[in-house]
């Protein structure tokens, strides 16, 4: 996926200027696509020269006016296109999952000790996922549309995490046992 591809998709949710798209990135979708300020501002001028969106300058006072993007009808275009071609199923690539398997090799308290903080920062991030299912989709049951889909983005992070944690839990267990 290109990141002009995650751009199309949250700016066809809501426009924004490049500052509130980068703040979404952090919030949402930087949780699987992510991306520094600077790589979308760069690929927002891109778009903006192909077409795939249209810039409008917003008068703002006491500070520069902004642009505020929007999906062009060459851009629903482009992410129609997208959408309906087929993708690579991913493929596990962890540098933690390799040090495991090259456990006899190394220092197990120093292994210990990373795949403990590998298991509270997916903890963390768990939990995170959680209070924004709170937050946001007290009632999943009724969601349609874009707030549907989204849901469904948070629970394939939410299984992610745990399964994660789950994960971790289970190879501190095994190897503190061996």
């Amino acid at each position: 996926m290109a990141l002009e591809h995650a751009i199309l998709v949250s700016l066809a949710e809501q426009s924004g200027s490049g500052y509130e798209l980068a703040r979404r990135f952090d919030k949402s979708i930087g949780f699987f696509w992510s991306a520094t300020h600077q790589q979308i501002y760069r690929v927002l001028k891109r778009m903006d020269e192909a077409g795939w969106v249209t810039g409008e300058p917003i008068a703002q006072e006491g500070r520069p006016d902004k642009k505020v993007y929007r999906v062009s009808a060459e851009g629903r275009t482009e992410l129609a296109r997208w959408i309906a071609e087929p993708t690579e199923p991913g493929q596990l690539r962890n540098e933690l999952a390799v040090k495991i398997r090259g456990a006899t090799y190394g220092n197990l308290p120093s292994l210990l000790a990373e795949v403990t903080r590998h298991r509270d920062e997916h903890a963390s991030r768990l939990d995170l996922y959680h209070r924004i299912e709170q937050r946001d989709f007290p009632t999943p049951e009724r969601r349609t549309g874009t707030a549907l889909h989204q849901y469904l983005v948070l629970r394939g992070g939410i299984r992610i995490e745990a399964g994660f944690v789950d994960w971790c839990d289970e190879v501190l267990n095994a190897l503190r046992n061996s």
